[in-house]
């Protein structure tokens, strides 16, 4: 097994430890960067807030940026999966998260803590131009949703097929996406004539909705981890 790690500069450390320790081979990457954005929040705002529900571990990191590490005490906190939770859990935020056989938006919606919400406030924490699904929900259920953008994404300018030829040659058969967004620049990625090396490979997605789009984008050798997190990841290769 060889694999390929997509994150983000500077998300791939765990990953990159943990196969290092099992003498796994592997290559790093980045199919996406983020960026911080200028938008913020006002603090009344924040004040009036009782919800705040993180959408990633850049979310989480880019907010604790902006609020100086000085999150909120008096919000109940939510993440997108387990990812998402630890992230928290270094600024000492323990949150309520998806399940652990649905890490995803979904997952997140179907907690009890989330099915009486009419009249509570929510602000959803991510990058710019998420999906709307969370904050669809929750409005069907009374809440009042606001977002705060505080990164967003760029793809890194790679050549397609001077990286696919580079990841080929060193072997990769197993790539781990996290993200739909990632695995999109992937496919978009790999020139037409090497698609069948792609389609060969063991492709590692973070949930059923990623797992739908990569069929849906020809590839078959998929496995849901049912998570982004390091452990998800790790069980999913077997490791």
């Amino acid at each position: 097994m060889k694999v390929l790690l997509t994150r983000p500069q500077g998300r791939n450390q765990a990953m990159e430890e943990q196969l290092s320790l099992r003498d796994v081979a592997y290559l790093v990457t980045p199919l996406l960067s983020v960026v911080e954005t200028t938008e913020q929040l006002d603090p009344t705002h924040l004040n009036n807030t009782n919800n705040l529900l993180f959408i990633s571990s850049n979310a989480v990191d880019f907010a604790a940026q902006k609020l100086q590490q000085q999150f909120p005490t008096h919000c109940r906190y939510f993440a997108v999966g387990q990812a998402t939770a630890d992230s928290l859990a270094q600024y000492n935020i323990n949150a309520f998260t998806s399940p652990e056989h649905s890490q995803d938006s979904e997952g997140l919606l179907s907690l009890a803590q989330l099915q009486d919400v009419d009249k509570q406030s929510f602000i959803i924490v991510r990058g710019l131009g998420g999906r709307e699904t969370l904050a669809e929900q929750l409005q069907l259920r009374g809440a009042n949703v606001n977002y705060w953008q505080v990164y967003q994404r760029a793809i890194p300018n790679l050549d397609g097929k001077a990286i696919t030829q580079q990841w080929k040659s060193f072997g990769i058969d197993t790539i781990v996406v996290t993200s739909g967004e990632i695995l999109s620049n992937l496919v978009e990625l790999v020139p037409k004539e090497l698609f069948a090396w792609l389609r060969a490979c063991h492709i590692i997605v973070p949930s059923n909705r990623v797992e739908l789009q990569a069929k849906a984008m020809g590839l078959s050798h998929i496995s849901n981890a049912n998570g982004a997190n390091t452990q998800a990841i790790l069980a999913s290769l077997a490791l």
